[in-house]
């Protein structure tokens, strides 16, 4: 039992993991076999990008110890200024760039005014929630601008490998994930991301410069939402100032699910791919089993409940074990 603690600890992720399984073959049973089918497996995997690199990039800025609600604003702005410089005459290439820019401001301006002002990083990216929404929304009038089809958007949505089996966005999902992870676990910046959000002030007198830490996290968190959101845009060809609404929830949903810690320190990247595929297994799932799906936010919302109760409960546990011995 002891060993059983220790691992869990260790890998707060592996209850997601099993969780997992059990539900896809619970769905697979319900759905007569079709849930694990060619056709819908590609189907699951070809959103996952679009949920999953928001999912990264809060969980990370949570183990750094802060939060940003204006994810899902941010997944709509990006691809609404793309479009439209698009439209202008502005290439593809510096247009991507300079949407990425724009996201990386939108994240700048967050982690200034939270860390410059002393207020909790919930409060400013609420604000900025409500901003940047306002922004997508005056910036196209509220209606979709058009999305060129001169432009190579194939080089995210297409489809590739064996069969077609997976887009093009899922492999530049894993590439992100895969830096992202060796980042967050095999680096010094890792490391302080770490310190910054489980101890704070050790971390600074022990001159980790956590200021910056934070900063960054909150560029990076901003950045791929806004990058989420274009390929999602991509995907359906039409840049939807609407998009990425209650987005901001999924990806807490998905960090806490994956076992990241709401008061920082402790979670990891491989956690935030688990908790977005969960959501996406829930979500698909409910449907195949031809349940109403309504329910899916109930479902996703219990989870989220369960998982903060369970890893209180079980670190506490663990906590107590190890006094005892």
């Amino acid at each position: 039992m002891r060993r059983l603690f220790r691992i869990y600890l260790e890998k707060p992720e592996l209850a997601g993991v099993a969780l997992l399984f059990v539900l896809t073959v619970v769905f697979e049973i319900r759905s007569d076999g079709v849930f694990l089918s060619a056709e819908n497996l590609r189907g699951m995997l070809g959103l996952l990008p679009e949920v999953g690199l928001v999912s990264i990039g809060v969980t990370i800025l949570m183990i750094c110890g802060e939060f940003d609600l204006s994810v899902g604003s941010m997944f709509a702005l990006m691809p609404v200024c793309i479009a439209l410089m698009t439209n202008a005459g502005v290439p593809f290439i510096p247009a991507m760039l300079l949407g990425l820019v724009i996201a990386a401001g939108v994240g700048f301006a967050n982690g200034f005014i939270t860390l410059t002002f002393n207020i909790p990083s919930f409060i400013t990216t609420l604000g900025m929630l409500f901003i940047v929404r306002s922004l997508a929304v005056v910036l196209t009038g509220g209606f979709p601008p058009l999305l060129s089809s001169d432009l190579p958007t194939g080089v995210f949505t297409q489809f590739v490998g064996p069969g077609g089996m997976i887009r093009a966005s899922f492999i530049w999902f894993v590439i992100i994930a895969l830096i992202a992870a060796a980042t967050l676990g095999g680096s010094n910046f890792g490391n302080w991301i770490r310190a910054t959000g489980g101890f704070f002030d050790a971390a600074a007198a022990m001159g980790v410069p956590v200021r910056r830490v934070k900063m960054t996290c909150f560029v990076m968190c901003s950045m791929l939402a806004g990058f989420g959101g274009t390929i999602q845009v991509f995907r359906l060809g039409a840049p939807l100032p609407s998009i990425g609404e209650g987005l901001e929830l999924q990806a807490v949903a998905a960090a806490v699910i994956g076992g990241t810690a709401l008061m920082g320190g402790i979670g990891t990247v491989f956690g935030a791919i688990v908790g977005a595929l969960l959501i996406r297994v829930i979500d698909n799932g409910l449907v195949l089993s031809q349940v109403d799906a309504n329910w899916f936010k109930c479902a996703v919302g219990g989870l989220t409940i369960f998982a903060v109760v369970a890893n209180s409960w079980l670190r506490r546990t663990a906590r107590r074990i190890k006094v005892e011995a």
